[in-house]
Protein backbone atom coordinates (compact mmCIF):
# COMPACT_ATOMS: atom_id res chain seq x y z
CA UNK A 1 0.00 0.00 0.00
CA UNK A 2 1.50 3.26 -1.13
CA UNK A 3 1.24 5.89 1.08
CA UNK A 4 0.70 9.70 0.12
CA UNK A 5 2.09 12.48 2.03
CA UNK A 6 0.09 15.77 2.02
CA UNK A 7 1.80 18.89 1.16
CA UNK A 8 0.72 21.90 2.71
CA UNK A 9 0.86 25.04 1.10
CA UNK A 10 2.07 27.77 2.76
CA UNK A 11 -0.16 31.13 2.36
CA UNK A 12 0.88 34.87 3.50
CA UNK A 13 -2.23 36.75 4.40
CA UNK A 14 -2.44 40.02 1.62
CA UNK A 15 -5.07 41.27 2.93
CA UNK A 16 -2.72 43.11 5.70
CA UNK A 17 -0.08 43.93 3.67
CA UNK A 18 -1.30 47.11 2.45
CA UNK A 19 -1.70 47.98 6.10
CA UNK A 20 1.74 47.16 6.78
CA UNK A 21 2.67 49.38 3.96
CA UNK A 22 0.74 52.52 4.90
CA UNK A 23 1.89 52.06 8.58
CA UNK A 24 5.57 52.13 7.13
CA UNK A 25 5.06 55.09 5.23
CA UNK A 26 3.77 57.22 8.35
CA UNK A 27 6.92 55.92 10.04
CA UNK A 28 9.29 56.86 7.49
CA UNK A 29 7.18 60.27 7.10
CA UNK A 30 7.55 61.30 10.85
CA UNK A 31 10.60 60.08 11.55
CA UNK A 32 12.25 62.43 8.70
CA UNK A 33 10.03 65.54 9.91
CA UNK A 34 12.60 65.58 13.07
CA UNK A 35 14.57 68.41 13.08
CA UNK A 36 17.71 67.66 14.85
CA UNK A 37 19.19 71.12 15.03
CA UNK A 38 20.66 71.63 18.39
CA UNK A 39 20.66 75.20 19.39
CA UNK A 40 22.30 77.48 22.48
CA UNK A 41 19.98 79.84 24.57
CA UNK A 42 21.62 83.29 23.55
CA UNK A 43 20.62 86.86 23.27
CA UNK A 44 21.56 87.63 19.86
CA UNK A 45 23.25 90.70 19.15
CA UNK A 46 21.27 93.51 16.48
CA UNK A 47 22.80 94.56 13.32
CA UNK A 48 22.03 97.63 10.98
CA UNK A 49 22.03 95.67 7.84
CA UNK A 50 21.69 91.78 7.17
CA UNK A 51 22.29 89.36 4.47
CA UNK A 52 20.88 85.98 4.71
CA UNK A 53 22.42 82.54 3.76
CA UNK A 54 21.10 79.65 3.09
CA UNK A 55 21.18 76.77 6.31
CA UNK A 56 22.02 73.97 4.25
CA UNK A 57 25.97 74.39 4.23
CA UNK A 58 26.22 76.08 7.55
CA UNK A 59 28.75 75.50 9.97
CA UNK A 60 27.65 76.50 12.99
CA UNK A 61 30.39 77.53 16.06
CA UNK A 62 28.28 78.99 19.07
CA UNK A 63 30.05 81.10 21.88
CA UNK A 64 28.54 81.76 25.29
CA UNK A 65 28.62 84.07 27.64
CA UNK A 66 31.29 82.09 29.68
CA UNK A 67 33.54 81.28 26.74
CA UNK A 68 32.31 77.65 26.54
CA UNK A 69 32.22 76.58 23.13
CA UNK A 70 29.74 74.66 20.83
CA UNK A 71 29.71 72.99 17.42
CA UNK A 72 26.34 72.64 15.93
CA UNK A 73 25.09 73.00 19.15
CA UNK A 74 27.53 69.82 20.78
CA UNK A 75 29.50 71.12 23.19
CA UNK A 76 32.67 71.38 21.85
CA UNK A 77 36.96 72.36 22.58
CA UNK A 78 39.10 74.72 20.19
CA UNK A 79 40.64 71.67 18.93
CA UNK A 80 36.96 69.67 17.90
CA UNK A 81 36.08 72.95 16.65
CA UNK A 82 39.61 73.18 14.13
CA UNK A 83 39.09 69.43 13.73
CA UNK A 84 35.15 70.11 12.88
CA UNK A 85 36.32 73.55 10.48
CA UNK A 86 38.91 71.03 8.16
CA UNK A 87 35.99 68.64 8.10
CA UNK A 88 33.76 70.57 6.90
CA UNK A 89 35.89 72.02 4.22
CA UNK A 90 37.07 69.10 3.21
CA UNK A 91 33.92 67.60 2.43
CA UNK A 92 32.28 70.69 0.86
CA UNK A 93 34.68 74.27 0.38
CA UNK A 94 31.86 76.66 -0.10
CA UNK A 95 30.77 75.83 3.47
CA UNK A 96 29.88 79.41 5.23
CA UNK A 97 31.15 79.26 9.18
CA UNK A 98 28.90 80.47 11.29
CA UNK A 99 30.06 82.48 14.92
CA UNK A 100 26.88 82.59 16.93
CA UNK A 101 27.89 84.55 20.22
CA UNK A 102 25.72 86.21 22.91
CA UNK A 103 25.39 89.90 22.74
CA UNK A 104 27.05 90.13 26.40
CA UNK A 105 30.00 87.87 25.40
CA UNK A 106 34.07 89.29 25.71
CA UNK A 107 35.36 89.19 22.44
CA UNK A 108 38.39 87.38 23.65
CA UNK A 109 36.58 84.55 23.42
CA UNK A 110 35.36 85.25 20.27
CA UNK A 111 38.93 85.99 18.88
CA UNK A 112 40.25 82.45 20.09
CA UNK A 113 37.71 81.14 17.15
CA UNK A 114 38.69 84.18 14.52
CA UNK A 115 42.53 82.81 15.28
CA UNK A 116 41.63 78.98 14.02
CA UNK A 117 39.65 80.31 11.02
CA UNK A 118 42.80 83.13 10.49
CA UNK A 119 44.69 80.12 10.75
CA UNK A 120 43.34 78.22 8.45
CA UNK A 121 42.74 81.25 6.16
CA UNK A 122 39.36 80.62 6.13
CA UNK A 123 37.29 83.13 4.33
CA UNK A 124 34.26 82.12 4.08
CA UNK A 125 32.58 83.42 7.80
CA UNK A 126 29.75 85.05 8.92
CA UNK A 127 28.51 86.58 12.29
CA UNK A 128 25.19 86.01 13.02
CA UNK A 129 22.50 88.35 14.83
CA UNK A 130 18.96 89.03 15.08
CA UNK A 131 17.50 91.44 12.79
CA UNK A 132 17.14 94.99 13.96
Amino acid sequence: MKIQRRVKKFVVPLNSMSDVAFLLLIFIMLVSLINYRREVKIEYPEAETAKKTSAEKNLEIWVDQQGALYLDGIPASLGAIEEGIIEAYQKAPDTRVHIIADRNTPFEYIHRVLDILQILQYRVVSFVVRDA
